[in-house]
């Protein structure tokens, strides 16, 4: 991806989503922007000398995100899991990309928050 095309999605997406997701495909269906994103395959913090498998994805999450354009946008996010072959234990990173009781980002949740009260 060329600088000035990663600058502006980064401007436009959640802070710090391209650094660990990537954009697979946009639709725009009615006023709407579908965005679809997967985890690329960098080890979870704690795990980075760890010999890891990629076992594929959760199933896709469904976020709310600020519109664009006057556009309302959805994120579909699949988060990557890996095995561990010397325990089989299977794990996943930790993110805080949704609000807790709300299906949007923690980003766009606390603007709203602020908004409304």
């Amino acid at each position: 991806m060329q600088d000035a095309e990663r600058k502006l999605l980064s401007l436009l997406m959640p802070e710090g989503l391209l650094e660990y997701f990537q954009i697979l495909e946009v639709d725009q269906v009615d006023n709407q922007l579908h965005i679809y994103l997967d985890e690329l395959n960098i080890a979870p913090a704690g795990y980075e000398n760890s010999k890891l498998e990629s076992k594929g994805f959760i199933p896709s999450t469904e976020i709310s995100d600020f519109p664009i354009r006057g556009q309302k946008v959805t994120l579909h996010i699949r988060r990557r899991r890996w095995t561990v072959p010397d325990t089989g234990q299977i794990i996943t990173r930790d993110w805080n990309l949704v609000r807790e009781g709300a299906r949007m980002t923690t980003e766009f949740g606390l603007f709203l928050k602020k908004i409304f009260g």
